[in-house]
């Protein structure tokens, strides 16, 4: 045998003593620093809760319009026309939820194109202009009809200044790069158009939702928010990094899955009541829903039955081009089962289009219908 294994036979219990030892060493190291790591985890994370407890959002420079009266229409089974961060869809990919500090926190933006890299603070932003905006966000992987849409008042600095003190110009005027690639802090990469966030709206690093700090579930301390566009080409939570890039040269974590690289939000529309399969009574029923096409408005919504004539449903007062719409049309209904189906006009005269799509790769289409019942 080799000189290590004739040590071991004579040496024997040295050895397996000596592997005890050495185990339970281990054993001990090793329960040590869980207690430490678990230390450590709970110590950032009671920071993080203290820093979005402590903080008090600013008074905004620039307001948002006050919401029309009528822009809810209070019928029961509607939509409110502000969505209660409680209740507003979470999509995301992260499996435990970061817990950030803001105290801590850094945004560095670096790139092609980047004439001055820069990295700003939480409290570096809150010395900035601060614009308070209502916008609708959607969710790509929204089925025709889906819930993952939700309208929110929110907070923050224009990203487009940021980009434009750190030198950035829009390829329309002669910059080298097309992408924003943003980075979260638990490795999600978004990739947005640098245009559409330079083209002047209101693509905001957001820090409050309805007058609130961000929850930590929708990305606090700092998030992308840019209307009209879906959110997985625009919404990063969790932010920490923006790399100036281009298309051709990278690929952000939806792409690389068979996602569209570019995505602006697709006209579309709701019936959010009656529900599929009431039984409401013969006569006149208020079917009603939103409908939205961020950065183009809501002109017009129709509604069927079973395939017949569109009727023109009433409005709701419009809030912003950037938020979704609430509309309602008295149906005089007869007993029988029936199907009602909606379809939208948006502000530039385009109607959605009935032709069923699927979700992927850039959002799916078709008109919303549900079965009722009128004994």
């Amino acid at each position: 045998p080799a000189a290590g294994e004739r040590d071991a036979e004579t040496n024997g219990v040295f050895d397996r003593r000596g592997f005890v030892v050495a185990a339970t060493a281990a054993t001990v190291a090793s329960a040590g620093a869980g207690f430490l790591g678990r230390r450590l985890t709970s110590s950032v994370q009671a920071g993080a809760s203290a820093s979005r407890h402590d903080l008090v959002l600013p008074v905004p420079h620039s307001a948002a319009p006050a919401v029309p009266a009528d822009a809810d229409l209070r019928i029961r089974g509607l939509s409110s026309f502000i969505t209660p961060n409680k209740d507003f869809y979470r999509v995301d990919t992260a499996l435990v939820v970061p817990r950030v500090d803001a105290g801590t926190w850094q945004l560095k933006i670096h790139g092609r194109g980047v004439a001055r890299p820069v990295t700003v603070g939480f409290h570096d932003l809150l010395r900035r202009e601060v614009i308070e905006r209502d916008i609708t966000l959607t969710c790509v992987s929204n089925e025709v009809g889906g819930p993952y849409i939700g309208n929110a008042r929110w907070l923050g600095v224009r990203l487009a200044d940021l980009l434009r003190d750190a030198g950035v110009r829009p390829p329309s005027k002669g910059g080298p790069a097309d992408q924003i690639v943003a980075r979260s802090v638990d490795g999600m990469t978004i990739g947005t158009p640098v245009e559409t966030v330079m083209d002047g709206r209101d693509a905001m690093l957001a820090f409050g939702m309805n007058g609130e700090p961000l929850p930590f579930e929708h990305g606090f301390p700092v998030r992308m928010v840019v209307p009209g566009l879906y959110g997985y080409v625009s919404a990063c939570k969790w932010i920490k990094d923006i790399e100036l890039t281009t298309f051709d040269a990278y690929d952000a974590y939806w792409v690389q899955r068979s996602w569209a690289q570019e995505a602006p939000v697709k006209t579309e529309s709701r019936i959010d009541t009656p529900r599929p399969f009431a039984s409401p009574k013969a006569g006149i029923v208020p079917v009603a829903g939103v409908a939205w096409a961020q950065h183009r408005g809501i002109s017009r919504v129709e509604v069927r039955v079973d395939g017949g004539e569109w009727h023109t449903a009433r409005l709701a007062a419009a809030d912003t081009q950037d938020t979704w719409r609430q509309w309602v049309w008295e149906w005089p209904a007869a007993s029988g089962r029936h199907t009602l189906e909606v379809r939208a006009t948006d502000g530039i005269g385009a109607t959605q289009t009935g032709d069923r799509v699927g979700t992927v790769p850039n959002g799916a289409t078709g008109w919303h219908s549900v079965v009722i019942d009128v004994p």
